[in-house]
């Protein structure tokens, strides 16, 4: 979340059946090949002049070309029983009027049609990560119980992200690829006047390849009017949606802005509308300094620990074998060097989940040998490059939300400061050099913020869930506790270390997420879940 990191969700990630539509279904003659459209709204409350888009036709048929754009590789949407469609939406909805974009969705109807009680629509955080890979990842888990039953499973690209229509897009590949070879640890005036050069840059290669008029339009408040317009063109009287990390984030501006609309909102790894960036990123990093203490006591007793046997040790460990690299960036493979950047974005990818603790100690022993294979891969995992060099558009979408929703330090005494909270938060990605005042990419950035972190109003909301995991890395426990406060929701709580926890298998959450969604039943007060 700080500088350019972002909070990376913690998941993976037909023929409809008779009696299933609640509208209108036919083979609307102009339509492509092999596409069924639906007319199943306008539901519930319309605001004025949006009539056309809340109770627009939506097509749906193969997926197979959402994929590449959505960031899937080739067949990730195929025989899952799974249909793709677009849905539009204004651009800029103080001016229905004037111009449009679309979204792309795709959908895994209800396997009961005759039990369903509508749409879960599902985001999966970021803010950039796609809506459609989440979804697909999400049937097998939910085929064989009441929610893959019950509910149309529902995945959508927010605006400019994946297979919606503009993306966002600010760097090219090469691009992307050279941005990770960047020192940002020099606190140098040269230094600084480099990473501050680069950022401005950044910032107007955005402008020039997105346009501003697609950038002002990004953020959070944005997404939540279009998910209400889903969920009408959908044919939903109210919302049901389960938001991971950032989109739980999207739960709540929509709670703010459509509270009367909600049937019932599932927030996982919760982000506290009220934290600034700066106390946000703080408390990011001491989750990640805390998730990486726990790595270094698991693997201190392996007779192969790469940060040796003493866990008090693995900090300083680990910063002799990362340091070295901003000087010296080690051989990677294919003709590529791992960074000191690479080398702590490899480490931050893999403590969002045990299931990669393994990789990190491969990883950290390879470099060791003088290797940076092992830590590139962990590292392009996060900044979801493929094995051509291809980059989807998840950073830069995520930079482009950032920059709208949050506000801005354009003072550098202000971001050193911001800068040694977090290198004291998180030792272990502490460089060594002093903190850098290099103002942050946003401060250069060509549109002005559309938000501000605020204690949201919800007179009308209905009860909403909210799963808080104690040794979350990405989104601290205190901050799923915030957010059912402020929401004045139910709070279940997770034992464990990972980000984000709801439909991975633990058969108490799961169990407790299913009664609410499917039944309106919050667990009781004080519910705790362990593994």
């Amino acid at each position: 979340m700080f500088g350019r990191r972002r909070p990376l969700i913690g998941l993976l990630t037909v023929v409809v059946a008779a009696g299933l539509l609640a509208g209108c279904t036919s083979a609307t003659p102009g339509a492509p090949t092999g596409v069924r459209v639906e007319t199943r709204g306008p539901v519930g409350p319309v605001p004025a002049g949006l009539d056309r888009f809340y109770g627009q036709p939506v097509g749906w048929g193969d997926c197979a070309a959402y994929e590449a754009p959505s960031g899937a590789t080739p067949g990730t949407y195929t025989g899952k029983h799974m249909e793709c469609a677009r849905v539009t939406v204004p651009l800029d909805y103080a001016n229905p009027n004037g111009r449009t974009i679309t979204l792309a969705l795709i959908r895994r109807p209800a396997s009961q049609p005759d039990r369903r009680i509508g749409s879960l629509l599902v985001n999966p955080g970021g803010p950039g990560a796609s809506g459609l890979q989440a979804a697909a990842s999400l049937v097998d888990r939910v085929s064989g119980n009441e929610l893959g039953q019950r509910f149309d499973v529902v995945g959508f690209d927010p605006r400019g992200v994946g297979a919606s229509d503009p993306d966002v897009r600010c760097l090219t590949d090469p691009e992307h690829d050279a941005e990770r070879l960047l020192d940002e640890t020099d606190a140098s005036p040269a230094g600084v006047t480099r990473t501050e050069t680069d950022h401005r840059d950044y910032a107007q290669k955005c402008a020039q390849r997105t346009g501003a008029d697609m950038l002002s339009h990004v953020g959070t408040k944005d997404v939540a009017k279009d998910l209400d317009v889903l969920r009408s063109a959908l044919g939903d009287q109210k919302l049901t949606y389960l938001g991971y990390s950032y989109g739980t984030r999207i739960g709540s501006s929509y709670a703010e802005q459509f509270p009367n609309n909600v049937r019932a909102l599932l927030l996982d790894g919760a982000v506290d509308p009220t934290q600034n960036p700066v106390d946000a990123e703080t408390a990011q990093a001491a989750g990640f300094q805390q998730a990486f203490n726990q790595f270094a006591a698991w693997c201190a007793p392996r007779q192969d620990c790469a940060l040796g046997h003493d866990p008090a040790a693995a900090t300083q460990a680990f910063r002799d074998l990362t340091i070295p690299l901003i000087r010296h960036p080690m051989p990677a493979g294919d003709g590529r060097v791992l960074s000191y950047s690479d080398a702590t974005t490899a480490a931050i990818q893999a403590l969002y989940t045990q299931s990669l603790w393994e990789s990190l100690n491969t990883g950290l022993n390879e470099l060791r040998r003088g290797s940076g294979r092992g830590m590139m891969a962990l590292a392009d995992v996060y900044y979801e490059r493929d094995t051509s060099g291809h980059y989807s558009t998840t950073t830069d979408a995520f930079n482009a939300v950032h920059c709208v929703d949050d506000t801005r330090i354009t003072d550098e005494a202000q971001q050193r400061l911001a800068q040694q909270r977090y290198q004291t938060a998180a030792p272990f990605l502490n460089s060594g050099n002093p903190p850098s005042p290099a103002l942050d990419y946003c401060a250069y950035w060509p549109v002005p913020p559309t938000d501000t972190p605020h204690q949201p109003s919800v007179a009308g909301l209905p009860p909403v869930l909210v799963v808080s995991t104690t040794r979350d890395p990405a989104t601290p426990y205190q901050a799923g506790v915030n957010l059912a406060n402020a929401l004045h929701g139910g709070l279940l709580t997770f034992e464990g270390t990972q980000h984000t926890v709801f439909l991975q298998g633990n058969g108490c959450v799961d169990a407790a997420g299913v009664r609410y969604l499917v039944d309106l039943r919050l667990p009781p007060p004080g519910t705790r879940c362990a593994r």
